[in-house]
């Protein structure tokens, strides 16, 4: 039966590989000990040189393999390693991979020295000059380097199961019909005697995912290579955004009566179409809301555990109020991707690649990267779109043509899209991506679909708006926070009123490193409606008020005039998601905002303009104080309060507090933010905060920052023993904050 043994702990690193590095007699003592996920180099938070990670680097790790897997397959699994490796066993050369986002497998079981030790040795080029996607000309991201995912060994039997891909079907009529197909592919089907005389079977069952029990669906005898599954004698529920219903499929192989090899495939059913008018959702017309995604991290880049990536898609669905992720500019972590899956977060997920088409070389990698993504993320039930052109590249029919066939010919459940950024051109592809940039604060907030694409009968998406439109930093002048705010609230709008539209993703959910020609020119791009470290600046509030499940009140203002040229207010707007607002001003009732008074008349919740004050005030006068209620059901849901601070006070969340080792060390995000008494951000307070940690973990990144917009962030690391971690945190004229952790192996 299968067996799988992480490989993420016990490695040695260099920043410069030698060949010798593959035989037993190198010296390691100049090595570093490491554990996976790894960065090559981890880096400032900003103002370096992305040369910095550029190298090659190598990797060693000593493997014990009992001589019980004598006889089986022993296959070797790197999830991700940036960009190009090299992996050698005993001194051999296994196996070469020439693609930083997909995984790659290598069977290595005549390789092995059983009873013994092994040598594993990895060479990770992670240079720019490679001549792989997405390099070959800048690139509006930094791409690191290492091997930054899992790396895993599975034990099989000879005869036992390849890959299988499950096709839940749902037919929606008067009544909702829901079926499976499977593609199985079986190994070592020439040793099987196929046929009923040697009962060579394939079983399947099902099982909504928290359920104990298996139902049993059928079993169909091995006839060759690749066996199609067909099941329809059960009733499942829909797996919706709101409602993410999941089901397990267990898939047995049998010869004479002896199962040889189980795999569990998590799945759900839904019937997701983009029409020419939009697109649908188990039926119901459906509008896409969500934000574009990078997988980078302060200090690190791509190297962080589960837990980090699951968060991004708690924060994107939980925090952002969102529907849709689009994973920008490459396939990213099947962590993040399972969350999706958890959540009923919709995901539009693309090959590598940034504007550049290179070379037949280069052109025959991002095929292969096609093959790999569908090959290897078909069973995500959050996907719903394949990316299958170079993100805002040329028209290239034959290379377009070619890349839309393997997508297609590996998954018939899916479309295909292609991200670009020039009207009317050639649509290879079921559904017209576009980023939409034509919005400037004061032109409509996005293109007609009729202006863009050259097939109307074909799905129209934008993936992308505002962005490098107007970067914001979370200590820019209120002003420019505000004004990026609205920026996001009129595409929103203007996306909400074009019913033709199948919706939109904005760029980008979270500030990320670029590269010397873009940015502000510390290595950061500020497109973020969040910070590095996942705080929210102003414009995040524009998308949390468009979901009902968390009561969301944020007041565009600090209500200070002199932040603002002349003493004059300019525009103070309201974020919310209640039924109505209520103002008062030194205690004294002002006005009730209601819903309708919002001028965003297509979205669900949009800004409201505060236009009553009861008068202005000078300086020197005496000081405000505002009052905001939030009102929804004739109750009160949240309350902000407006006026002169008084005290600075840290407040501090780590998205979890007991650090659980499984595969490798564990990660919690710490996010920090300066408020006054009421709670507010100081959005000036950019003083340093300094960390001390005790006890049984380490802090990713430097032992003090600055924050940035009031607010900043660290990383509390596991390592590797059980017990207790205490972070302490100091800044200035705020108390020190301790936080407690618990690690447990």
């Amino acid at each position: 039966m299968r067996k799988r043994i992480y490989l993420n702990d016990g490695w040695k690193f260099s920043e410069v590989y030698e060949e010798k590095m593959c035989y037993s007699t190198f010296d390691e003592s100049q090595m570093a000990d490491v554990r996976l996920p790894h960065t090559c180099k981890e880096l400032p938070f900003h103002y370096f040189d992305e040369e910095m990670y550029q190298m090659v680097s190598g990797y060693r790790k000593w493997l014990q393999a009992p001589e019980d897997w004598k006889g089986q397959r022993v296959i070797l699994t790197f999830e991700g390693a940036a960009h190009e490796s090299e992996v050698f066993l005993n001194g051999k050369k296994m196996c070469e991979h020439h693609c930083g986002y997909t995984a790659f497998s290598v069977d290595i079981s005549d390789m092995l020295n059983y009873g013994g030790k092994n040598l594993l040795t990895v060479r990770v080029d992670s240079r720019e000059s490679l001549n792989i996607p997405p390099f070959g000309f800048v690139i509006d991201y930094m791409t690191y380097g290492g091997i930054y995912r899992d790396v895993y060994i599975e034990v099989l039997n000879q005869n036992s199961l390849e890959d299988v891909f499950i096709k839940p079907r749902v037919r929606i009529d008067k009544n909702i019909d829901t079926w499976i197909e499977s593609e199985v592919t079986i190994h070592g089907i020439d040793s099987i005697v196929c046929g009923m005389e040697s009962d060579s079977l394939l079983r399947q069952w099902i099982r909504k995912k928290g359920e104990s029990e298996y139902r049993f669906l059928g079993q169909k005898a091995v006839g060759q290579a690749k066996e199609i599954l067909k099941f329809s004698d059960f009733r499942a529920e829909l797996w919706d955004v709101e409602s993410p219903v999941l089901y397990e499929v267990r898939t047995e192989l049998f010869i004479d009566g002896e199962i040889q090899d189980a795999l569990v495939v998590t799945t759900g059913f839904r019937k997701a179409e983009f029409r020419s008018d939009g697109f649908y959702l188990n039926g119901r017309k459906f509008k896409i809301r969500g934000l574009n995604r990078h997988q980078s991290y302060p200090y690190v880049g791509y190297a962080m555990p589960a837990s980090i990536q699951r968060l991004d898609a708690d924060i994107l669905k939980n925090e952002l109020g969102l529907n849709a992720v689009r994973t920008s500019h490459y396939p990213q972590s099947h962590d993040f991707l399972n969350r999706c899956d958890e959540l009923g977060l919709l995901v539009f997920t693309e090959i590598p690649g940034w504007q550049h088409i290179g070379d037949e070389s280069w052109k025959a990698q991002a095929i292969e990267n096609v093959r790999d993504m569908v090959l290897q993320y078909r069973n995500h039930i959050s996907i719903i779109l394949w990316g299958v052109r170079i993100n805002e590249s040329g028209d290239d029919d034959l290379f377009y043509g070619r890349t839309n066939k393997v997508a297609h010919g590996l998954d018939d459940t899916r479309p295909t899209g292609g991200v670009r950024a020039i009207r009317k051109s050639s649509l290879l592809e079921d559904v017209y991506t576009y980023n939409d940039f034509v919005h400037d604060g004061k032109t409509r907030g996005c293109e007609k679909k009729e202006e863009i694409t050259p097939d109307m009968s074909k799905p129209y998406l934008i993936s992308e708006y505002n962005g490098h439109m107007y970067p914001t930093k979370a200590y820019d002048c209120e002003g420019k926070r505000t004004e990026h705010a609205i920026r996001h609230a009129n595409v929103l709008d203007a996306v909400a009123g074009q019913p033709d539209i199948a919706g939109s993703f904005g760029w980008c959910m979270a500030d990320y490193n670029t590269h010397k020609d873009f940015g502000s020119g510390d290595r950061v791009c500020y497109h973020g409606v969040l910070d590095m470290f996942r705080n929210p600046k102003q414009a995040a509030a524009v998308y949390a008020s468009q979901q009902e499940k968390n009561p969301v009140l944020a007041i565009s203002s600090s209500m200070d005039i002199g932040e603002h040229p002349e003493s004059r207010w300019g525009d103070v707007y309201i974020f919310t998601n209640a039924d109505s607002v209520r103002m008062y001003k030194n205690d004294r009732f002002v006005h009730e905002y209601k819903r309708s008074d919002s001028s965003w008349c297509h979205l669900s919740h949009g800004p409201i303009l505060i236009n009553d004050f009861i008068g202005d005030w000078n300086w020197g006068g005496t000081s405000t104080g505002f009052r905001f209620e939030a009102v929804k059901n004739q109750k009160i849901v949240k309350t902000v309060m407006k006026g002169p601070m008084k005290r600075v006070s840290l407040q501090v969340w780590a998205d979890h507090y007991d650090l659980k080792e499984e595969h490798s060390y564990d990660v919690a995000a710490v996010r920090i933010r300066a408020v006054d008494e009421n709670g507010n951000i100081l959005n000036f307070y950019n003083e340093p905060v300094c960390f001390e940690i005790e006890g049984e973990g380490s802090l990713i990144g430097p032992d003090m920052i600055a924050l940035q917009g009031g607010m900043g962030g660290t990383y509390v690391k596991s390592a590797g023993i059980s017990g207790k971690i205490l972070l302490k945190i100091h800044s200035g004229q705020a108390e020190t904050v301790c936080v407690e952790f618990t690690v447990n192996i």
